[in-house]
């Protein structure tokens, strides 16, 4: 056993915080719940797999606390370096006691421990590994120990820990053991609790009296329509009887369901995981039979991954909002000014910080962040003030939540380019509007499940206009409707009349549409242009299309690959190629995908992404050719930008690239995480992501000068 000191935030309130603002003087001397603790994790990446916290004082909503970082760490608890599934529970002692999956899932998704917890305030923990294979002759073989949950056994007076684990040649089956008296280890040997009575597999067991009987919900694997179904018995440790219905109110994936009655009230809280989606789903229900969606009424400023809800007292809410700290901003909210770029705020909770990035043009001595408050919270000072020397102090009381005070910070930063998530950028100046045009992909779905692109314009790289929807999958193209992404645009005079060639992914083949105008709307040719990989070829994917016109022979090419890189000539009519010029060009091992071509001073510029975009390692690199399709030169120090931590910047690639016409001023696009958060999303980074600009320089002999990005971006270029 090991003694866990939770390293706390430098943030402790000035005033003594209430939840409640009623008090009567005939207060009982124990104070009743009146608040919530939301116990969870947020993901499959190392990072995420570790305990944190958030409360909420009415269910509905909830904030995270410590910024929605970890507040134990994983690699001091846990044999893999990884904790999920936590569960936590209020002892008959007066105790707290929490389990956890000791699993980090970059290893693989066997296991063979869990971890058991216990503390007096919720804050201190003490902690224990219990790894089921060495401990019992019976389980050496084990694959699985995954999601284990406590409750009080009144008849054995024991904690008994219930969990479901997978023997070889079987399914998982969920299995209970009895702790020690000091919650250390299990001093029972697992007993069958329950399992499927179609032999399928059952996890994620959450356990719930009420009425004298024991109610067992669970994830069912049974068929293709899994879902959590729930076992009834009168008693706690056999019994149990599986109901046909399923309870979960979707037809989506779900897993780690946790039910708790609320406080003062008849009515409980059935709530799951819905992983693929990346959301979770609240229902209510007075009978553990009936439930109703109540998402509507849920707000919470994180995202969790299968957690548990602990009812807790007001002192016990004090005690954690002092070791942790936290910004309810759903109650007060950070600023509604459209001038803000409302993702990218930051709140430095432990120097009582925050900062607002404002767009180009802001008026700083005269700004007003129009914070706004919920009934029964204030703000002060109001209306405009002066953020051009130094920070303003503000005054933020959340009536029935307490007080504190920020510092707030406004500075132009003019990255990202575009206000919300967006990735891939082309960039493309037009002659025939004299107009900087931007194609992104559309970012912040989950899973990249997007399936429309937008067109933005500006006429000074800084400034940029919403242009619209230029291209609906589902509405526009016969032959795709998801997965839209990292496209590209080329201009082309034709008959004496400017056309528009948009090139796009879509379900990993490449289209083309068509356009008189360089916003769009764009007409797609009715099929893909590309569908198929090369002879030879069979990795990798067929996306990130590139389109470049030599202006050395006038001639077209597209480029597109993930793991192989092609090139091919396309017809005049820029909607075919030429098949006999396909060329598999070979760059170095670092290549990955989002081709990137252009030509300077004789030279041929192939520019690619290195890593994956969901790493905080993803880079641009680049070769030069003295062909379109032609031979690499590659550089010693090909570098041309990757992340800059000092400055909380992550997972910059997938690029492009933009000369100023008439002049050798260049500048890079291109995409990096979200910041603050996306460090700390994960797998989830690879999908919110943000544009951004930076200047681009080479050195005389023609190499690309690395480029250091930015939080401020570049200044507007001058009319």
């Amino acid at each position: 056993m090991k003694q866990i000191k939770i390293t706390l935030f430098a943030f402790i309130l000035s005033t003594v915080l209430v939840l409640f603002t009623s008090c009567s003087a005939t207060k009982k001397a124990t104070e009743k719940n009146s608040a919530y603790l939301f116990v969870y994790f947020t993901g499959n990446a190392k990072s995420e797999e570790a305990i944190r916290y958030a409360i909420s004082k009415d269910v509905y909503n909830f904030y995270a606390l410590n910024d929605n970082k970890a507040v134990i760490n994983s690699d001091e608890i846990s044999t893999t370096g990884g904790v999920r599934d936590p569960h936590i529970l209020r002892g008959n002692d007066g105790m707290f006691y929490m389990t956890v999956t000791d699993l980090q899932t970059s290893k693989g998704w066997d296991n063979q421990a869990m971890v058991l917890l216990k503390s007096s305030d919720l804050v201190h923990w003490t902690s224990s590994k219990v790894d089921v294979s060495k401990v019992f002759d019976g389980f050496k073989e084990v694959k699985r120990v995954w999601a284990p949950q406590t409750i009080y056994d009144a008849k054995a007076k024991k904690y008994m820990v219930y969990f479901s684990m997978l023997q070889p040649g079987g399914t998982d089956i969920i299995y209970y053991a009895y702790a020690n008296k000091d919650f250390t280890a299990l001093e029972t040997v697992p007993k069958q609790l329950f399992f499927s009575p179609t032999n399928g597999s059952c996890i994620d067991a959450d356990i719930i009296e009420k009425d004298g009987k024991f109610y067992l919900f669970s994830k069912t694997e049974d068929t293709a329509d899994k879902g959590i179904k729930v076992a009834v018995s009168d008693k706690l440790t056999s019994g149990y009887v599986l109901k046909d219905e399923y309870v979960d109110q979707t037809d989506e994936s779900v897993e780690g369901s946790g039910v708790f009655k609320l406080n003062n009230s008849d009515t409980y809280i059935l709530m799951y995981d819905m992983y693929r989606k990346g959301k979770y789903q609240f229902t209510a229900s007075t009978d553990l039979k009936n439930f109703k969606v109540i998402d509507a009424e849920v707000s919470m400023n994180f995202h969790p991954r299968h957690g548990t809800v602990l009812s807790i007292t007001a002192d016990e809410a004090h005690r954690l909002i002092a070791a942790y700290g936290w910004f309810p901003n759903g109650e007060i909210s950070m600023g509604q000014s459209e001038a803000i770029k409302q993702n990218n705020v930051v709140v430095d909770l432990a120097n009582k910080i925050m900062l607002l990035p404002v767009k180009n043009g802001t008026d700083l001595k005269n700004f007003d962040p129009e914070f706004t408050a919920k009934s029964g919270a204030k703000v002060s000072p109001m209306g405009a003030q002066d953020f051009s020397q130094k920070a303003v102090k503000y005054d933020f009381d959340f009536g029935a939540l307490g007080k504190t005070t920020f510092d707030v910070k406004a500075l132009v930063r003019n990255n990202p380019s575009l206000t919300g998530y967006y990735a891939d950028p082309e960039i493309l100046y037009s002659n025939k509007d004299k107009r900087f045009h931007m194609y992104p992909t559309s970012d912040g779905f989950f899973e990249w499940s997007g399936y429309y692109f937008k067109s933005f314009s500006s006429t000074n790289l800084v400034d940029w206009t919403d242009d619209g929807i230029l291209l609906d999958l589902k509405k526009d193209v016969s032959w795709a409707d998801k997965n839209a992404w990292a496209p590209a645009a080329a201009e082309k005079k034709i008959n004496g009349q400017y056309k528009y060639f948009f090139y796009y992914t879509a379900e990993a083949k490449i289209g083309v549409a068509v356009s008189d105008n360089p916003q769009g709307p764009f007409t797609d040719i009715g099929k893909p242009l590309v569908a198929t990989k090369p002879n030879g070829i069979t990795r990798g994917q067929i996306i990130d299309p590139d389109v470049f016109t030599d202006p050395v022979s006038g001639k077209s090419y597209l480029y597109y690959g993930n793991g192989f890189m092609v090139g091919v000539e396309l017809n005049d009519d820029m909607i075919s190629v030429k098949e006999n010029t396909l060329t598999v060009l070979k760059p170095d091992r670092t290549f990955r995908e989002g081709t990137e071509v252009f030509y300077r001073k004789g030279k041929y510029y192939f520019l690619w992404s290195e890593d994956d975009t969901r790493s905080e390692n993803y880079r641009v690199r680049y070769a030069t050719s003295d062909s379109p399709l032609g031979n690499f030169t590659i550089p010693e120090n090909n570098l041309v930008i990757a992340k800059d931590p000092s400055q909380g910047i992550y997972g910059t690639g997938h690029n492009s690239v933009i000369q100023i016409p008439g002049t050798d001023e260049w500048y890079i696009v291109y995409h990096r995480f979200t910041i603050p958060k996306g460090i700390e999303m994960g797998r989830s980074a690879g999908y919110n992501r943000e544009v951004c600009i930076d200047r681009m320089y080479f050195d005389e002999a023609g190499n690309i000068i690395a480029v250091k990005p930015t939080l401020e971006g570049i200044q507007p270029l001058e009319k």
